[in-house]
């Protein structure tokens, strides 16, 4: 197995297979620092992770949805050694047809969206996040490495 497909596991093993998992999503601020530099945002939020993407139930008001408006370029990362970047991207209304199968998915996987999920308001929206590259780490090394550099894109890890 290659080192791509055993960090994929890992990954999966850790964030996948229906469950819940809380991560950090870093966004790029809509204000500056007192230098006039772009300064980073960061929030927990609920996603799960599928096939090199996670989803996120969230409203299209709130200030990181404002802010991937603006730069789409992302950053997460979680107490289960990972971080990665990517890109966001509004999928729209989570009751929108197109939205079903991940809809049934925030039902299952979130105890919690059901009461708070908000589905009659057409601001309550998937969030998707595609990974595009970053770092898994597997302190037990069950794979045989410690590290592992992804490269979602190229499907590759060093």
């Amino acid at each position: 197995m290659s080192k791509y497909e055993n960090a994929m596991k890992i990954l999966e093993e850790r964030c996948g297979n229906g469950k819940e998992e809380v991560i950090a999503l870093a966004t790029i601020s809509l204000s500056s620092s007192t230098a006039v530099n772009p300064r980073p945002a960061v929030r927990m939020v609920c996603a799960y992770y599928e096939d090199g993407m996670f989803y996120v139930s969230t409203d299209t008001r709130k200030n990181k949805m404002l802010q991937i408006e603006k730069n789409n370029e992302v950053s997460v990362c979680g107490l289960d050694w990972y971080a990665f970047q990517g890109t966001a991207e509004n999928l729209g209304w989570v009751k929108d047809d197109k939205n079903a199968n991940i809809r049934a998915n925030f039902k299952k996987i979130f105890d919690w969206f059901e009461e708070v999920g908000d589905e009659d308001n057409p601001n309550s929206i998937v969030l998707r996040i595609s990974l595009t590259e970053g770092t898994i780490t597997d302190n037990e090394k069950k794979y045989g490495e410690l590290q592992y550099e992804v490269d979602f894109i190229n499907k590759t890890a060093k």
